[in-house]
C-alpha cells in the first residue's frame, strides 16, 4: 500500500504473522518499507535496472533512520538514471528468481529426495507456464486462481493435483528463505473430487484382451501383465528382468519402485508365464518392455487411445487404474479374503491398519497365490468367451 512514510508510523506498526507487510513511500519514488512476519523493518528500493525488476535492500529501520534511507535511495536513482549504477553505491542489490527458476531446483533437492513419481510432480507444475517468468515473491493469489481456471476447463482433477503441488513447493520456498509467506496457504481445490468407482465388464476385458493381442510386443504385452497382476502401470511398464524368478515363480518389486516404499512380491502364475516367455528380450537390457533396450516403454496415453477404438461402441470412459479395481472387485466376488487381496495390490492401508498393520507382518505368499490363480482362471475364461461369440458373429455374418 502506498502512503507517506513517517517515523511515528513505521514505530507504530506491528508485524502481520501471517503475511509480510509493504508500504511505499508517496515522497520518494521506489522506497519501501517492508515490514516482515517476524517483525524486521527494513527499507529497500523497488526499481527497474537493466529491464528488469530489482529490489535494493537499503537498511534496517533503527540502525538507518527514515531520512537517511531517502537521501541513500535519491543517490541510488541518480546513479541509475545517468547510467552510472554499480557496485560501489555499497547498496546491496537483491534478485529473486522466478517460479520457472525454482521448479528446477525444487524437484532436484526435494521431490527426487522425497517423491517417486517426480516426473508427474514436475508435469503438472509445467502446467503454470504462464507463471514461470514471474519472481517468486511477486506471485499473487489471483495470478495462481487464473491459472488454476485456466487448467480446470480442460482437466478439473489435474488442476487439483497441480495446485496442491504448487502449495508444497510455495511451502517449500517459506522454509528456505525465498519469500516470507506462502500466498496460496489455505487455497482450497477448485472442484471436489469423487472416488473412482468403475469396474470393466466382463466383455469389455474379453475385448480388451483382444485389443491387447492385437498390439502384441511391447504394449500389448505389458497391458496382458497389468490385467493379470493387478499391479501399477508404472511398475508393470519399467518391470526388469532381473526382478523376476521364473523358476520360482516370484515378481519382487523393489522397494525403490514400489508407491508406498515397501518391498512386494508377486506370485508368477501360468497365464503371466506364457506372456513372458513370448517377450523378446534385448541385447544388454534389463527392462522386459523396452523400444530401445535404454528406456522403459512409454506412450501409454497413445497406446489408451487406441484401446478406446477397440472397445465395443458405447463403452464408458475408463482409464488403466480401473483395471486394478476390477481385479480388486472380481476377487471379492470370487471369496478371496480382502487382507489378500490388499496385500497382493500392496495397499500401504486397508483392512488391516493402525496398530494391527505395524504388527502383522504377515506377506499372505500361498494366499496371493492361490488368490492370482483364481483370478487368472477366471480372466481366461472370460477372454475365450469373448473370443467364442466374435467367432460366432463373425460365422454368422460369413454365412449370411
Amino acid at each position: 500500500m502506498k502512503r507517506k512514510l513517517t517515523t511515528k508510523f513505521i514505530e507504530s506498526q506491528k508485524p502481520n504473522p501471517s503475511k509480510r507487510l509493504d508500504f511505499r513511500d508517496e515522497l520518494m519514488p521506489g522506497l519501501v518499507l517492508r515490514i516482515s512476519t517476524s517483525g524486521t523493518k527494513t527499507f529497500c528500493l523497488h526499481k527497474r535496472i537493466s529491464g528488469k525488476m530489482r529490489r535494493l535492500t537499503i537498511g534496517r529501520f533503527g540502525v538507518v533512520s527514515l531520512a537517511e534511507a531517502r537521501e541513500r535511495v535519491r543517490k541510488v536513482l541518480y546513479e541509475i538514471e545517468t547510467g552510472r549504477f554499480e557496485d560501489r553505491t555499497g547498496v546491496e542489490v537483491e534478485t529473486k528468481p522466478t517460479l520457472g527458476d525454482v521448479i528446477p531446483d525444487y524437484i532436484e533437492k526435494h521431490a527426487k529426495v522425497h517423491n517417486r513419481d517426480w516426473k508427474r510432480k514436475e508435469a503438472l507444475l509445467a502446467k503454470f507456464a504462464a507463471l514461470h517468468v514471474k519472481r517468486i515473491d511477486e506471485i499473487k493469489r489471483a495470478d495462481v486462481v487464473k491459472a488454476c481456471d485456466l487448467i480446470h476447463k480442460s482437466a478439473p482433477v489435474s488442476a487439483n493435483r497441480a495446485l496442491a503441488h504448487l502449495k508444497h513447493l510455495m511451502g517449500w520456498c517459506v522454509e528456505r528463505g525465498m519469500i516470507d509467506a506462502s500466498p496460496i496457504a489455505g487455497m482450497k481445490p477448485l472442484s471436489k473430487e469423487r472416488s473412482r468407482e468403475r469396474v470393466l465388464t466382463d466383455d469389455e476385458l474379453g475385448a480388451l484382451w483382444t485389443a491387447c493381442d492385437a498390439e502384441g510386443y511391447p504394449f500389448g504385452d505389458c497391458m496382458k501383465l497389468l490385467i493379470l497382476s493387478g499391479q501399477r502401470r508404472a511398475e508393470v511398464a519399467e518391470m526388469r528382468w532381473t526382478e523376476l524368478d521364473l523358476e520360482k515363480r516370484l515378481w519382487t518389486l523393489p522397494s525403490q519402485r514400489a508407491k508406498n516404499g515397501r518391498q512386494h512380491t508377486v506370485p508368477i502364475t501360468d497365464a503371466m508365464i506364457d506372456v513372458l516367455r513370448r517377450v523378446p528380450r534385448f541385447l544388454g537390457s534389463d527392462y522386459v518392455f523396452t523400444t530401445t533396450g535404454k528406456s522403459p516403454v512409454s506412450g501409454f496415453g497413445r497406446l489408451k487411445d487406441r484401446l478406446d477404438k477397440a472397445l465395443p461402441e458405447g463403452t464408458e470412459p475408463w482409464i488403466i487404474h480401473d483395471l486394478r479395481r476390477t481385479m480388486s472387485t472380481n476377487m471379492a466376488m470370487l471369496g478371496v479374503p480382502q487382507p489378500v487381496t490388499e496385500a497382493l495390490l500392496n495397499h500401504k492401508t486397508g483392512v488391516v491398519s493402525g496398530v494391527a498393520a505395524i504388527y502383522n507382518v504377515y506377506s499372505y505368499t500361498d494366499e496371493k497365490c492361490e488368490a492370482l490363480e483364481q483370478w487368472n482362471r477366471h480372466l481366461t475364461k472370460m477372454t475365450q468367451g469373448h473370443s467364442d461369440r466374435l467367432a460366432g458373429k463373425m460365422s454368422a455374418q460369413f454365412s449370411a
